[in-house]
């Protein structure tokens, strides 16, 4: 199953530790067999991994493309990896996984990869050198993902209860939402 959070701090300054910290934890059911979080100048990512297709340490996250320049977290699952891990020649894969192939083909392609990729996912992947964060989910939105944005900040997780940690007050309910969620469940 595994879990995703992360924060992008308008200010520019890093986010805490803690809220990071806070956020997967919020989630630990999604991902018993490891935890991980980086901190890169304003962005945090977290994870909880639930060990699937890559069983070994080298499946952990967050993840780096080998050049270190892309810092990614990643839910789900990409169908075709073994396909796309076939056109990236050049790069000694280390894992057996799709997270890793996730990384080298957003190092090779940007956002040309995401046309490519099969699959129900959704992940963050932080460019550390330009400071952009990009966070995409597949196109039917099979795993889940939850943002908020406040004044100082903005937050995203694979669960509603993850954000919440974070949140500097208690959300007010939408009453035009919570009747769409009713009647159409979503």
């Amino acid at each position: 199953m595994c879990g995703i959070a992360g924060i992008y701090q308008f200010n520019q300054e890093s986010p805490s530790r803690d809220a990071i910290f806070r956020m997967t934890k919020a989630m630990a059911h999604r991902g018993p067999d490891a935890d991980g979080l980086v901190i890169s100048g304003p962005v945090a990512l977290g994870h909880r991994r639930l060990a699937i297709i890559d069983l070994s340490p080298a499946g952990n996250q967050p993840a780096y493309s080998s050049n270190g320049r892309f810092c990614g977290v990643f839910n789900g699952e990409i169908y075709n990896f073994r396909e796309i891990r076939a056109t990236l020649t050049g790069h000694t894969f280390k894992s057996t996984g799709d997270t890793e192939v996730l990384m080298e083909g957003w190092a090779r392609w940007g956002l040309d990869l995401l046309p490519k990729l099969k699959g129900m996912f959704s992940f963050a992947i932080l460019d550390q050198q330009t400071r952009e964060l990009y966070i995409v989910r597949d196109r039917l939105g099979v795993k889940p993902l939850y943002y908020s944005q406040h004044t100082t900040f903005f937050s995203f997780a694979s669960e509603i209860r993850s954000l919440l940690t974070v949140l500097p007050g208690k959300p007010l309910v939408s009453e035009e939402a919570l009747f769409s969620y009713f009647s159409y469940q979503s």
